[in-house]
């Protein structure tokens, strides 16, 4: 089942005497920030936190939310980890939250064979990288490319891929 609520990021420090905090934010368009409404401080959305106003600033996010006016009312909030609700963050076809990838399981798209499943993913820039760790305890790297993954189902927790000549040495599998 995929959560409802995902941690996004993490409140560094304050920022200047208004109130604004610094957030170190754990996804891929920190962007994203300046188009929902709200984020939570616990990963049942029970503590609202309502943005008033986001903006970027180097790799951090400047975050003002309403309520918290002083920076005495920020420094509260230093160092927790906050949610958004998936709902609320724009995702394009085919595109998935990192969260739910780990744990799925990674089969052959020809014969179903399980090889194991995916435990990290690494984020190179010109494609990402998953981690599968097989059922020897050994990890294996394989490339997030379509010649590679063809198709990914987080709700089914199933991943099938076509592996590259070579990739998968038989002794390590």
């Amino acid at each position: 089942m995929l959560k409802p609520y995902l941690d996004t990021g993490k409140i560094v420090n304050t920022h200047g005497i208004k109130g604004e905090v610094k957030l170190e934010p754990w996804c891929n368009d920190a962007e994203m920030f300046q188009n929902i409404t709200y984020l939570y401080l616990d990963s049942r959305g029970e503590t609202t936190l309502k943005i008033e106003r986001a903006r970027m600033q180097k790799n951090m996010v400047i975050l003002k939310f309403k309520g918290i006016d002083t920076m005495n009312d920020a420094e509260k909030l230093k160092n927790k980890v906050v949610y958004a609700n998936r709902q609320d963050i724009p995702m394009e076809e085919g595109e998935y939250f990192i969260q739910d990838l780990i744990g799925i399981q990674v089969l052959d798209a020809d014969s179903g064979r399980l090889y194991g499943t995916l435990c990290n993913v690494s984020q190179t820039g010109a494609n990402d990288v998953y981690h599968v760790r097989f059922s020897n305890g050994k990890e294996q790297l394989i490339p997030a490319i379509p010649q590679v993954v063809l198709e990914i189902n987080p709700q089914e927790e199933k991943m099938l891929i076509h592996p590259l000549e070579g990739l998968f040495e038989n002794d390590e599998i």
